[in-house]
């Protein structure tokens, strides 16, 4: 799974460089997913590795502070670029005659820089509080890596508002991307809807099909994580395992097979950087 996540958005990272017609708006967004996917694959890494590989079982609270942040920091900036991203489809298919006004390089720029800092500006305070926190033995964390969901209830003292600190930047990020996601395609299944032929329709939804296959992938295996850990105190540990490796290594795992396999511009790139030619005559040239 790692070999897949890393080099697959490697890939996609290197053919959009590559390829100057991808270098739109679109395909800049396409990028950020990329790196993002990337940053959280590379944030567990060292922990999974040490452990399976190498028998390491032992983490300092520097570290885990580190790789807590970065972990989160990369979820909450991959639930951004698939707001940003669904804005860009909602503008595509909605307002196609204005989307090069609308959808300029400076904004997407802009929206970029958002996308990276409100995840970590937001996590700071919630990291930080964790060092002041005296912890009761045993310290065993159940996961080959480190969640604050975990790491809090280690504390031996009250915790109510980092408790409450995290449920409120899950509901005022996430849960907000996530609704506002499900109104643009709300608009676009309107718009289509609204479209004169059954082909033009499948046509204009089928340039979503790909954003829309990564919005499942990422906010389906959270909702079962929060789920799992709100509601699921009793629930055997191999439940928490599960929807937490599921969350963190599928959605970049995934990913850049579905661009790969979904986007006609891509695939044609791959197929041209690994030195193939499709030919009409012949299955392969």
């Amino acid at each position: 799974m790692y070999l897949v996540a890393i080099s697959g958005n490697c890939l996609i990272l290197m053919i959009i460089k590559r390829s100057p017609r991808l270098h739109t708006p679109m395909y800049h967004l396409l990028s950020l997913l990329a790196f993002t996917d990337l940053g959280l694959s590379v944030s567990t890494l060292p922990t999974t590795v040490g452990i399976f590989w190498f028998n390491y079982h032992n983490i300092y609270f520097g570290a885990c502070q580190i790789q807590m942040f970065c972990i989160h920091s990369f979820s909450f900036m991959e639930s951004a670029v698939l707001l940003t991203m669904s804005f860009d489809r909602f503008v595509a298919i909605c307002h196609p005659l204005r989307y090069s006004v609308i959808i300029t390089g400076k904004r997407v720029i802009r929206a970029g820089l958002c996308v990276i800092l409100r995840g970590p500006v937001a996590l700071i305070p919630i990291v930080l509080l964790l060092k002041a926190f005296p912890y009761c033995e045993p310290l065993v964390l159940s996961h080959s890596f480190c969640l604050h969901q975990e790491v809090i209830h280690l504390a031996c003292v009250d915790t109510t508002f980092n408790n409450l600190y995290g449920l409120s930047l899950v509901v005022f990020t996430v849960m907000t991307d996530l609704v506002l996601i499900a109104l643009s395609y709300g608009f676009i299944l309107y718009t289509v809807a609204g479209l004169a032929s059954q082909e033009e329709q499948i046509r204009a939804f089928q340039t979503c099909t790909s954003h829309l296959c990564a919005v499942l992938v990422f906010f389906v295996p959270m909702a079962g994580l929060s789920l799992v850990h709100r509601f699921g105190k009793h629930a055997p540990p191999a439940v928490h395992l599960l929807m937490a490796n599921i969350y963190l290594f599928v959605p970049p795992m995934l990913n850049p097979v579905i661009y790969s396999i979904k986007t006609r511009e891509i695939r044609r790139a791959i197929t041209k950087l690994v030195g193939f030619r499709k030919d009409n005559s012949e299955p392969w040239a």
